[in-house]
């Protein structure tokens, strides 16, 4: 038995997983991301209901919308003030005086998949979020792949979008929440997905909607959704190319939408500079527990 959570910016997932990856006592909470000691307390709320049903040193583990530093275990968060910068395992692991550990959510979710989703018995398996921003973890041989600093499958950030000099105002840059501009970020996730078609189109339309008006052939919605295909597809194909994965768990709210991953998969296998015969991006079987069971799963590795 441990305590696992999926922490985002506005809830947290938190559970009791059992040895057999039953999820027990569910809920969710929101997230208070700019006070630690309500953190703390959560968590030791949390543990404090469950405690006759944990060992003594069953661990609480931790997915986590950031990156995890592996040398110091600081957290880099965009949107949960109160773990910014914070070693949070040693940190929480010191007040609840029981073992924490934590991992990046796209991590989780991709190895969890790995382990019992969609991707069971592939040795290479890249994850995929397309939710409220875009996500990525890897993984080989069941283990999760990151570099010195944490960071693997951070395929979201770098400057993809660049202006013309010339015409500065026709290519979609944003600002990205990591600092930079032109990130795949800004515009691969829903929030980005609406933001490429108030550029498009000037009006403000919900993720949903588009994607919605794209399936019943609405000519503005078609209009971005092939847009916006183009621009992820180009840079999903360069990382297959670069790290071989077999294939491409996809999680978030974008993939709901299975029109959508359908047309993704085939313009990033035409991108592919060996492509499987297959489609090689898949919906996610595990949905909203691939967090919780990644977490359960790392902590054990």
């Amino acid at each position: 038995m441990k305590i696992c959570a999926d922490v985002g910016g506005s809830f947290v997932d938190i559970a009791v997983v059992a040895g057999d990856a039953a999820i027990l006592h569910r809920r969710k909470l929101a997230t208070p991301t700019d006070d630690w000691a309500a953190f703390v307390r959560l968590f030791g709320d949390i543990q404090a209901e469950y405690t006759t049903e944990l060992g003594a040193v069953d661990p609480i583990s931790i997915a986590v919308a950031g990156l995890v530093a592996p040398d110091t275990g600081a957290i880099t968060s965009a949107n949960i003030d109160c773990i910014h910068d914070r070693p949070l395992a040693q940190d929480l692991s010191a007040a609840l005086q029981r073992p924490v550990f934590v991992i990046n959510d796209a991590d989780a979710f991709a190895l969890a998949e790995a382990k019992m989703g969609v991707a069971q018995g592939h040795r290479r398996v890249f994850g995929v979020i397309l939710g409220t921003g875009v996500g990525g973890g890897l993984i080989e041989d069941g283990r999760v792949v990151t570099g010195a600093r944490g960071i693997g499958g951070e395929w979201g950030h770098g400057q993809v979008m660049v202006p013309s000099r010339k015409a500065p105002d026709a290519v979609p840059v944003f600002e990205c929440g990591c600092g930079r501009i032109g990130c795949l970020d800004t515009i691969g996730g829903a929030r980005g997905l609406e933001r490429l078609h108030g550029f498009l189109h000037g009006i403000d339309v919900a993720s949903h909607e588009i994607t919605r008006g794209w399936e019943n052939g609405v000519s503005d919605a078609s209009a971005t959704i092939d847009y916006y295909c183009d621009l992820l597809a180009g840079p999903l194909a360069m990382m297959l190319n670069t790290f071989p994965a077999t294939i491409v768990p996809i999680g978030g709210g974008l993939s709901n939408s299975t029109a959508l991953l359908t047309e993704l998969d085939c313009r990033v296998r035409r991108g592919m500079l060996s492509a499987p015969a297959h489609p090689i991006l898949v919906p996610t079987v595990l949905g909203g527990n691939a967090g919780l069971l990644g977490a359960a799963f790392a902590a054990e590795q």
